[in-house]
């Protein structure tokens, strides 16, 4: 087995790299002892490996590398960009198709935004794309409620600091107003947390509705919502540009796992005993079934007791 001085790559990575998980999360499996190298269980992620070494996660040999990919998703509003949520709140892997290989997602976006979301079976990619230095811009449509005019916008332009966070260059654009609402379009390239709402709620905005509408060359276009669609690795190359590919280290030139070599997703973590079981696809919409009959039941009207007589009468406490 290699050691941690060696020539190769971090086992962690290397997971990453296959599909299997994040960096960090492969750590973790590391951790529960679920992974061996050369027949021996480690526990410690600070190991080296090379390509003749063999890997084996909860008792299924590693795959070698897949071909890295890249699919554009059009996020539903209401789901959280996490693979578990100890709340129990439907997540965006939970609502994938399940022919999907296991996919992590180019930052995140809020529970209540919607929009073009991107997913790699590469963790280097993901990685990569959203250091800062890469710089992509990301383009919004944002529906907020209040007035703002354009050259309180065109301000944004040399940045703004907000409760002590400073923000980069904005671009925004006042489209039109729709009764007490305004709709802009925005474009930033750090995406900061929640960025878009705490700059417009700084100039006296509510964001009601925010929709990602592109990242970097990728579009939404006309993706129907929660529909998931693959980029050719061609133009995915192309798009991404040969500094991108040395920088990341995708490889375009390994073939595609198929559906047997595979080795199952991540089991899902325990949930805790004070929150709820995570509620995923059909299961939210069992949930719903299930809220409606309770409804009905509470309106079912009260049993007949004419035939048994009155209630009997029960003493009352003396004062």
């Amino acid at each position: 087995m290699s050691d941690k001085t060696s020539s190769g790559e971090r086992i962690a990575k290397v997971m990453a790299r296959a599909g299997l998980a994040s960096r960090r999360e492969a750590e973790a499996w590391i951790a529960e002892g679920r992974v061996s190298v050369n027949g021996q269980v480690i526990t410690s992620p600070a190991l080296n490996v090379t390509a003749s070494d063999r890997i084996v996660v909860d008792g299924a040999r590693m795959p070698g590398r897949e071909r890295t990919r890249l699919f554009l998703y059009n996020k539903p509003r209401g789901l959280v960009t996490t693979h578990s949520d100890p709340e129990g709140r439907p997540t965006i892997f939970g609502a994938l198709p399940r022919k999907l290989p296991r996919l992590i997602s180019v930052g995140r976006l809020d529970m209540n935004t919607e929009g073009l979301l991107l997913l790699t079976n590469d963790g280097g990619l993901a990685r990569t794309l959203e250091l800062p230095a890469t710089a992509w811009l990301r383009r919004y449509r944002v529906r907020a409620n209040g007035r703002v005019d354009q050259a309180t916008l065109d301000r944004l332009r040399d940045g703004v600091t907000v409760e002590g966070v400073h923000y980069g260059p904005i671009e925004a654009l006042l489209e039109r107003a729709q009764g007490a609402n305004s709709w802009l379009s925005f474009a930033i390239r750090e995406g900061k947390n929640r960025e878009v709402r705490k700059v417009l709620e700084s100039l006296g905005l509510r964001v009601n509705r925010l929709i990602r509408v592109s990242y970097g060359p990728f579009m939404l276009g006309d993706l129907p919502e929660g529909e998931v669609k693959e980029v050719e690795s061609a133009a995915l190359r192309a798009e991404l540009g040969e500094k991108i590919v040395e920088q990341s280290g995708a490889d375009f030139s390994a073939p595609l796992v198929s559906d047997e070599e595979r080795i199952p997703r991540k089991r899902p973590a325990a949930p805790r005993r004070d929150a709820p079981a995570p509620r995923q696809r059909e299961e939210v919409t069992a949930w719903g079934r299930e809220k409606e009959q309770r409804a009905q039941q509470k309106k079912r009207p009260r049993r007949d007791r004419s035939k048994s007589g009155p209630r009997p009468a029960y003493p009352r406490n003396s004062k």
